[in-house]
């Protein structure tokens, strides 16, 4: 916690008519012992401190959010039953055993002497007199007969000490709703730049975006002069995507000094929707940026990001100018020179920055990525190769060029550098893992089975596992693969019901679909919610006879995730199997093919099962031109068996023996089917 000081410039000079034995320090030293006992009276020390010698001055003169306050000097013997040195909102009164006259301190809040007990018994106590006149007997003080002492009263207008310090005990203990209004007030009195400053802070941690800036903007209108109030409400601006104001704020900055440096205002802001990318566009068109290369740069990005590159290639090089080197300015170059240059022009140019930079790890990375997009995967293999030599212990750029290695089928090297990088703990199940894939792809199945078994990373183990159960299906051994996934389940308890459905799949693949099923639902039980084993338990089930449970099941995973394309294909394909012409099957099954593309719920797989559902629909109706509208442009793209034999029965439905005979050529030569095969399997859909 952050306390708060009072920094006193000015002499304090507090000359109390002592006998020569009567000592401050010792008479403090009675008081602090007392004080301990009295928590309510804590700040009563603080007071007297204040109003010691200037040796007790110097104890409270540390580091501090606010300006030193002017000192008003007061006679407290002659004026303190005058009016004139008391503060009614805020008092705290000291009281002398033995005395009338009263003295008061606006540091002090009154709520400190509101509990009567507490004062009573520090005057009623004997234990401070008894002291004092054991040490000094033939003393006696009265504050009547005590010279003028000085009292610090600073002016109402600057920030209340007291009232900083309830804003940060308050803070410290979680309210932070009266913290930052306690700051938030304080902020707007005079010389209280750091009061504002520590406002803002919690404001940013615990408000709103808008509330924030809401703040900063008003602080900044009360003092329109202070410059880093300018960055912070630019920044803020930039972040609540009020670009008008942001606009502003930014154009004052580069009117002060076009050379700022704008990156920290930057960071963090980029808008991520198209429409606050062109307001922030439009606010930035107006402002000189020639000097500022920050500005420079987002105009640039903005730019590019808008498909402007001819006018985003201006900006980027005038940034440039001033930091030919540096290499996010390069890459963005780069990145805008490949809209309008042929690649060639563009490799050029990575590579000669490259070459002026030669420790760039970033550029070789960004030139060996730009290869392997052109599918120059040699060439990229070769640099990769030269970055490894320069970057040896670099574990990142030798997995990248392990992996290119068996891209390209340089199986030595590839093995090479990944026994290299199973030298490094924190990649050596990534190592295994790859070398596992390397002995695969050589038939060296049970030196890959022995890297696979070995992967033990979270992210990576199930799909090494997968791979060593599909090792031994192929060999036959049904009961190892499962044995492998009981070992996995004692293992990774996370992947239990990934296991189950996988061992389902098995039974089911070797005609054991009772047994499938029956693992699913006793399963199930056990993961009620789990959406992967319902929804494999779902598949098993049959659409006429089961149609009921089926149905209870697909409501249940819509339920669970009413967004799920493949639950709505599969509950439309279950309304559909018992009813072709259903309303609300054919519905979803429709507004599944309508998610484009660059939908993020777009699933190719999921596109094409839904055109076979809907022409399933259409040919059980014998609307066979409408099975071909929705079939024949997908086949030919990316031909499936179901898809080409829904295509067989709609040309045998037209009579066009030409198509059928073409098309029942091509589904002999890609699935190895022949006539009376093809037959069997059409009953299946």
């Amino acid at each position: 916690m952050i306390f708060f000081g009072l920094l006193f410039q000015s002499k304090l000079a507090l000359q109390l008519a002592y006998d020569s034995q009567l000592s401050i320090q010792d008479l403090l030293d009675s008081i602090l012992s007392r004080l301990r006992q009295r928590r309510k009276l804590t700040l009563l020390l603080a007071a007297w401190l204040c109003l010691g010698t200037p040796a007790h001055a110097n104890f409270v003169d540390t580091p501090s959010l606010l300006c030193t306050p002017e000192t008003v000097i007061v006679d407290i013997a002659n004026d303190a039953k005058d009016s004139s040195i008391k503060n009614n909102s805020t008092q705290h009164t000291m009281f002398h055993r033995n005395s009338a006259e009263v003295t008061t301190s606006p540091l002090m809040p009154s709520s400190i002497i509101e509990d009567t007990d507490d004062i009573d018994s520090f005057d009623d106590s004997d234990e401070l007199e008894d002291k004092s006149e054991e040490q000094y007997p033939n003393s006696t003080v009265n504050i009547a007969s005590l010279p003028p002492a000085t009292v610090l009263q600073p002016k109402l207008s600057e920030p209340s000490l007291y009232a900083l310090l309830d804003a940060e005990f308050a803070a410290d203990r979680g309210n932070i709703e009266r913290a930052l209004t306690l700051y938030k007030q304080q902020s707007f009195k005079e010389d209280a730049t750091a009061v504002f400053e520590r406002a803002l802070s919690l404001s940013l941690r615990h408000d709103n975006v808008g509330d924030s800036l809401q703040f900063a903007k008003m602080w900044q209108d009360q003092n329109p002069d202070h410059v880093p109030a300018w960055f912070y409400v630019a920044h803020l601006a930039l972040k609540a995507h009020d670009y008008t104001l942001a606009g502003e704020s930014l154009n004052r900055i580069l009117r002060y000094d076009p050379r700022t440096d704008l990156s920290d205002i930057l960071i963090g802001i980029y808008p991520t929707t198209d429409k606050d990318q062109r307001e922030l566009l439009e606010a930035l068109q107006p402002i000189n940026s020639e000097q500022n290369a920050s500005l420079s740069v987002l105009k640039a990005g903005l730019l590019y990001q808008f498909n402007e590159p001819e006018i985003a290639i201006v900006h980027i090089n005038r940034a440039l100018l001033g930091q030919p080197d540096y290499v996010p300015f390069i890459t963005l170059k780069a990145d805008i020179l490949r809209k309008i240059e042929p690649a060639e022009t563009v490799i050029n140019y990575v590579s000669q920055a490259r070459l002026r930079n030669p420790d760039s790890k970033s550029l070789y990375l960004y030139e060996i990525r730009y290869l392997l997009d052109l599918k120059q995967s040699q060439e990229a293999w070769q640099l990769l190769l030269d970055a490894h030599q320069r970057f040896n212990d670099d574990a990142e750029i030798t997995l990248l060029a392990a992996l290119v290695s068996l891209d390209i089928e340089e199986y030595r090297s590839a093995d090479q550098l990944l026994n290299m990088l199973a030298k490094t703990p924190t990649y050596l199940d990534q190592a295994y893992y790859y070398l596992g894939i390397s002995a695969e792809r050589q038939q060296r199945f049970e030196q890959a089975k022995s890297y696979l078994n070995s992967v033990m990373q979270e992210d990576l183990v199930l799909a090494a596992r997968k791979k060593v159960v599909d090792f031994e299906l192929l060999d036959g051994n049904i009961d190892a693969a499962i044995k492998i996934l009981d070992k996995l389940r004692e293992q990774f308890a996370v992947f239990a019901p990934e296991t189950y459905v996988l061992q389902a799949n098995i039974l089911w693949q070797h005609d054991k679909a009772d047994e499938a099923l029956q693992l699913l639902t006793r399963v199930s039980r056990k993961y009620p919610n789990n959406q992967t084993i319902v929804f494999a338990r779902v598949q098993l089930l049959d659409d006429r006879n089961d149609y009921i449970v089926k149905r209870t099941l697909l409501n249940h995973l819509q339920a669970l995730d009413p967004s799920n394309l493949s639950y709505q294909l599969s509950y439309a394909q279950l309304l559909l199997s018992n009813d072709q012409n259903s309303e609300q099957g054919l519905e979803l099954a429709q507004a599944i093919i309508q998610v484009r593309f660059d939908d993020p719920r777009y699933d190719n797989e999921l596109h094409l099962q839904a055109l076979n559902v809907l022409a399933s629909s259409a040919l059980a109706n014998e609307n066979y031109g409408q099975v071909i509208s929705y079939l024949q442009t997908p086949y030919d793209v990316l031909p499936t068996l179901r898809s080409g034999v829904l295509l067989l029965r709609a040309y045998q439905g037209l009579g066009e023996s030409d198509k059928v005979n073409a098309l029942l050529e091509d589904l002999q030569q890609r699935f190895s089917f022949g006539q009376h095969n093809v037959n069997d399997r059409v009953q299946l859909y």
